[in-house]
């Protein structure tokens, strides 16, 4: 079986009708989203036909007892003849959707769906939508446990922060299969791709940079991490009280950490006071950064201003004093999207049968994307489309070399 990229119930977009117009009713004006919405975005077809009852028998009763024994004597077979190493799980509880906030699990299966479809086009990979009725983290874990032989792998995706780290921590201590946060490490993983490329550009290394991270939440957190594995000089993470420093008392555990490991510099104060000299600034947070900060950040600077749909920065603004400006939109240059990540990561995890998704393969995951722009370097050039063909076999074949080579692939 697998997940179709087009709806085949869609109903025709036929100006005028209620269904087009959507739930408004029919006097509204054509809505194109609506529309398309109709009936959802996915649907399941089987790979096999069942043409005749020889077919059939096979199929299902009573050729598939044979395999169902095999797999019950052999379980990794289970890999071999069934789905399960080729389809991933994407599991969310509706908190943290898109710009939308806590929706609820209903509201959040558009954007599920959506997901699915990514995975589908972009990265070959068969992913069923999964909206969970509960926000206790415990029973999440719990439940995602007793999906997870269904699944080669786990793709968790607006779950709010802080309980997004510990689903995802226990997850990984339970499960032997790959599960990963979207939110957190696909921003992260396509932020040091693009950061990587700025550098070269501008001929300086990662070591000789110093960031900003303006947002203390999931994909904050996971890009400050992930950029001091990757060896960035230093990072201060600001949230809405100002940088993230040991001297301040209200910070969570999540946050704590996060102050032992960044901010070397030891800032403390505003996100304007660490912008001043900061070579790069990387946005996750919205909001607005006010101007004479971002003139204040060092020459040749960077500006990564990712929320959607408005950018802490405007890219007007930004280019009177960055080198390179980059945002999450697709109608600017630099787009900073996740769907270059994800489907190659799992697609490449899936491959190798891989028991984790480990920091080398996310990096070597960055390292294959910046590599895709090559030759065609430039400032409005750091970071490839999603439409590129190149992208994702580039991934792939990346993020399953490292699994291999750390010794946590199965075949």
């Amino acid at each position: 079986m697998a997940a179709e990229i087009v709806n085949p119930r869609s109903d025709s977009k036929t100006h005028g009708t209620a269904d087009a117009a959507g739930p408004i009713g029919a006097d509204e004006p054509f809505d194109q989203a609506f529309a398309l919405h109709r009936g959802g975005k996915m649907a399941v077809q089987a790979t096999v036909p069942i043409r005749d009852k020889d077919d059939l028998s096979l199929a299902y009763t009573p050729g598939v007892a044979k395999v169902c024994s095999a797999i019950a004597e052999q379980p990794e077979l289970v890999h071999d003849y069934t789905w399960k190493s080729q389809v991933v799980a994407v599991v969310t509880d509706g908190t943290a959707v898109l710009g939308l906030g806590d929706i609820g699990p209903e509201a959040s299966l558009p954007v599920m769906e959506g997901k699915a479809i990514l995975f589908k086009q972009f990265g070959g990979v068969d992913a069923v939508p999964i909206a969970l009725a509960t926000t206790d983290a415990d029973e999440i874990v719990d439940t995602v446990v007793r999906l997870a032989p269904s699944f080669g792998g786990v793709n968790l995706e607006d779950i709010s922060a802080p309980r997004c780290f510990e689903i995802e921590r226990k997850l990984q201590e339970r499960l032997d299969i790959p599960v990963f946060h979207d939110d957190q490490h696909g921003t992260a993983v396509v932020t040091l791709a693009a950061l990587r490329n700025a550098a070269k550009l501008s001929g300086r290394t990662l070591g000789e940079l110093r960031g900003v991270i303006s947002g203390a939440g999931a994909a904050g957190v996971a890009i400050a991490k992930f950029l001091l594995e990757a060896g960035i000089g230093d990072v201060a993470v600001a949230d809405r009280k100002g940088v993230v420093s040991a001297d301040r008392a209200d910070l969570t555990a999540v946050k704590r950490e996060l102050a032992e490991l960044t901010n070397r510099a030891g800032i403390t104060g505003s996100l304007e006071k660490a912008l001043a000299g900061a070579d790069v600034f990387i946005g996750v947070s919205g909001g607005t950064v006010p101007e004479a900060a971002v003139a204040s950040m060092a020459p040749g600077a960077f500006v990564f201003a990712m929320a959607n749909p408005n950018p802490e920065v405007h890219p007007d603004v930004a280019h009177k004093y960055a080198a390179v400006v980059a945002t999450g939109r697709s109608d600017y240059p630099n787009q900073i999207n996740n769907v270059l990540a994800f489907p190659g990561i799992f697609a490449g995890a899936l491959q190798v049968r891989a028991s984790r998704i480990s920091e080398g393969m996310k990096i070597a995951a960055a390292n294959a994307l910046a590599d895709v722009v090559g030759d065609e370097l430039a400032a409005d050039y750091v970071i490839p489309s999603p439409f590129d063909e190149r992208v994702a076999p580039a991934v792939t074949a990346a993020v399953a070399a490292a699994a291999r080579a750390e010794g946590i692939a199965r075949r």
